[in-house]
């Protein structure tokens, strides 16, 4: 099973969500249904991949939380990809539009990613980091 929060948050809200702030707000409401979900999934055996952001230790804890509860195996993975990168898939991603996505500009990504913060040791996750080309 597969949840993207993008899909989710746009399906649920998406004539709501104007503004970061209310991707937060909704993203926080989201989680209050999906996490339920994916425990009791998880508890029946059942894989499930979460498409939610995870660049954060607070949006990273969530996760924790959600396969703690299961007392399920998880894995983190991450890409590490140069900016240069991530602003030609933006800007494809712009183009093409597909479900979930929403028009980003540079500096939206440069927001974005003033955030981010990489997981460290401490915060036991096993991640599996995937070279910025793979998919």
């Amino acid at each position: 099973m597969l949840i993207s929060e993008d899909i989710w948050l746009t399906r649920l809200f998406g004539d709501q969500m104007k503004t970061f702030g209310d991707y937060i707000k909704f993203s926080q409401k989201l989680k209050t249904v999906v996490g339920p979900l994916v425990v009791d999934r998880l508890t029946t055996g059942q894989s499930v991949g979460l498409d939610f952001q995870a660049n954060t230790k607070t949006g990273r804890a969530w996760f924790r939380s959600v396969f703690g509860q299961a007392g399920a195996a998880h894995v983190l993975h991450g890409v590490n990809t140069p900016d240069e990168a991530c602003l030609s898939r933006i800007a494809k991603r712009n183009a093409e539009r597909p479900e979930g996505s929403h028009h980003l500009t540079e500096e939206d990504f440069v927001c974005v990613s003033s955030f981010f913060q990489a997981p460290e040791e401490a915060e036991g996750f096993s991640v599996k980091n995937h070279a910025a080309g793979a998919r």
